[in-house]
């Protein structure tokens, strides 16, 4: 097909900020906090109504990757951000205690609504402004190496939100990409991590289903077995919430008609996705009222308003990390926090669980340089999108880790514009002193 030429426009400004944050996720949240905390006029563009990224749009309810189990002791190593934002959840009612998982460590679960709530009031509070509903769209760059503003989509129209320092939280390195920032996508093989859609249970009978947590896996072997049921992976997260009778589960898995994981860039696979995602939620369940105690008066509360993107690009950084990293638990010298998750690899009809050996520390330092775009002098990359190889990525994509990515790229900014430096220039010491006097752990033991 032909391409179509547009014509020639000017785009109005919306708005001009020291700091412009795209993606209000746990990164792009934690980057709009720690900037404007230090004075610095900042921005945080979202392409939806509310904040949280997967953990709201895509119906997560669990941050992973705060605790690790150093040396044989769960405890809290993702401090900071975090601490701030949990503790305004749990003011709103809205916060879970931590519970294991697989006997190795700890997830903590949320209600969604007390997380939109808790980050609209932290970010605000901060100083940030929010710009709500906008749909990134573009880049004007100033010259080929500096981002002059980013363009957006609104229901006012096309416009400009012009900056100094960019920090891209948008999980898919959608600034970086049109930046002409370099990026990587998928392993080796060029092969993406699975996309899931949750979904919500509610009037389950809670104490017949309490068991649902570690038998549904073999339930749904024995159904799969007899012929009566096809499950699109292995295995399944089926929990309850905040409220007893209500359980979410994390069960599906998206697929191309070729088999390949749908890519969260390409929007007919995403659209296609999300057809599939829900003709799968129907099949499961069936399954759940007909074989799981305790579900047999269940219904379908609520699908996730969008696919749970595991992985897409990933920008190439000043440093990589790798799988070695997290297996490893390697330390960096210029750390700006831990990630404390293991490799999660969502492949084709499995989950692949690799994890530090059991007389390890249980966490990996992240590094700065991570952080630092290559090519592009005022950009930051923060979360699922930051410098990582495939394999790393399925570890500290989670929610810890992107607040430690978040909270530094941030506070690396402010430093930046503080000293008059491009971001690759920032002093080490200086960050590092920054983030611990804001309450982060940079897991310097």
């Amino acid at each position: 097909m032909n391409p179509i030429t547009e014509p020639e426009r000017k785009t109005e400004i919306l708005c001009e900020a020291d700091v412009v944050v795209l993606g209000g996720g746990p990164a792009g949240i934690a980057a709009a906090w720690a900037a404007s905390r230090q004075g610095r006029a900042t921005v945080l563009v979202e392409r939806y109504g509310f904040l949280g990224g997967m953990g709201t749009a895509a119906g997560v309810t669990n941050f992973c990757g705060l605790h690790a189990n150093v040396h044989g002791k769960i405890r809290r190593v993702v401090r900071g951000i975090a601490d701030e934002l949990l503790e305004r959840i749990e003011q709103l009612g809205g916060l879970n205690p931590p519970h294991l998982i697989f006997g190795k460590t700890q997830a903590q679960a949320y209600d969604m609504s007390a997380y939109k709530c808790a980050a609209d009031d932290l970010v605000l509070s901060a100083g940030a402004k929010l710009l709500f509903h906008a749909l990134a769209a573009g880049v004007a760059m100033r010259d080929e190496h500096t981002i002059d503003a980013l363009i957006v989509e609104t229901k006012s129209g096309r416009r400009a939100v012009r900056g100094r320092v960019f920090v891209d939280a948008s999980g898919d390195g959608d600034l970086a990409c049109w930046a002409g920032a370099p990026w990587e996508k998928g392993d080796a093989a060029g092969r993406l991590l699975y996309p899931t859609l949750m979904f919500r249970v509610n009037n389950v009978d809670a104490e017949r289903a309490r068991d649902a947590v570690n038998d549904i896996n073999r339930l749904m072997q024995e159904a799969q077995a007899r012929g009566d049921y096809r499950f699109p992976r292995k295995g399944a997260i089926v929990r309850p919430q905040k409220h007893a009778n209500e359980w979410r589960a994390n069960v599906t898995q998206l697929r191309n008609a070729d088999g390949s994981a749908v890519d969260g860039t390409d929007a007919l696979q995403l659209s296609a996705g999300e057809i599939e995602g829900r003709r799968q939620i129907r099949d499961y369940m069936r399954f759940l009222r007909d074989r799981v105690p305790g579900f047999e008066s269940s219904y379908l509360l609520d699908i996730a308003p969008q696919l749970g993107i595991r992985e897409t690009r990933r920008v190439v950084g000043h440093a990589m990390l790798t799988a070695g990293d997290v297996l490893g638990c390697t330390s960096f010298p210029d750390t700006v926090g831990v990630n404390a998750w293991p490799l999660e690899r969502h492949v084709a009809g499995d989950v692949e669980w690799s994890w530090p050996p059991p007389e390890a520390r249980g966490f990996n330092h992240l590094p700065y340089r991570m952080l630092v775009a290559q090519r592009i002098g005022n950009l930051l990359v923060a979360g699922r999108c930051a410098s990582m190889t495939s394999e790393a990525q399925s570890a500290a994509r989670v929610s810890g880790g992107c607040f430690v990515m978040g909270q530094a790229a941030g506070t690396a900014a402010h430093l930046a514009l503080a000293a008059g430096t491009a971001p690759a220039e920032v002093d080490i010491s200086m960050l590092q002193a920054q983030l611990e006097r804001d309450g982060a752990w940079l897991g310097r033991e």
